[in-house]
């Protein structure tokens, strides 16, 4: 399997740096809720100073959806929905161990993180166009299909695990109980976001290790090294 980026991504967007972790063993028999709240810590410290909207991760996403004509206030990247939420509930809803970690870290960081259930996954995964032919499943259960030059996160079989770049994940990858093995995806497009994601990684890796005694792959992805292979589930 794969996780790469098509080549009008990077001549689109080529200050995109994009972080992957894989990442096998992974069960919902674990406790972080310390570590979820050292997390949120970080982000409710940040947020004194100022709001979300005023991050550079943050003001760099929607100026990107903004040149993908898209209305940055009403399509906001993963990172800055949850940001706005916590900081209007003072939390997050739990949801699964490995979810609620990569939440709290996507919240001190601001950047938004994706985190797909492999199971689900067919061949390997490109961040591309959309032709509109693929089919993506919202979390209610309903069937979409992303609009023609749309950016997506879209499989060998047509479906597509994200739409609008970061700002919506598909239900049918979504993290439960069940899964076992799982891709994890930062993106950032601001200034510093070479130094921001290696930082990230090396965070998350630590956080996996420690809670799931876990050995995770991951790499740093540019428009010169763009590919990330990674065994099958």
């Amino acid at each position: 399997m794969y996780f790469q980026h098509d080549p009008a991504i990077w001549s689109g967007h080529p200050e995109l740096v994009a972080g992957v972790v894989h990442v096998t063993g992974i069960h919902p028999d674990v406790s972080v809720g310390g570590r979820v709240d050292a997390f949120h810590t970080i982000a409710a410290d940040r947020l004194v100073s100022g709001p979300e909207s005023g991050f550079p991760e943050i003001q760099a996403w929607r100026r990107t959806f903004a040149r993908m004509g898209l209305r940055p206030t009403q399509y906001r990247c993963a990172a800055e929905s949850l940001l706005r939420r916590f900081k209007k509930e003072g939390t997050l809803p739990r949801i699964h161990p490995l979810i609620d970690l990569c939440n709290a870290v996507s919240l001190a960081f601001a950047i938004p993180i994706a985190v797909l259930d492999l199971a689900e996954v067919e061949g390997g995964l490109d961040v591309r166009h959309a032709r509109g032919d693929e089919d993506y499943l919202t979390f209610s259960g309903e069937k979409e299909h992303p609009a023609v030059g749309e950016v997506i996160f879209v499989d060998h079989a047509g479906r597509a695990h994200a739409r609008r770049w970061t700002n919506r994940q598909s239900g049918l990858s979504a993290v439960r109980d069940a899964t076992r093995s799982v891709l994890i995806v930062a993106e950032a497009v601001h200034a510093s976001a070479r130094a921001d994601v290696s930082e990230l990684l090396a965070v998350l890796t630590a956080e996996l290790a420690e809670v799931w005694h876990a050995e995770p792959l991951t790499a740093l992805l540019d428009a010169g090294a763009p590919r990330f292979p990674f065994p099958a589930p």
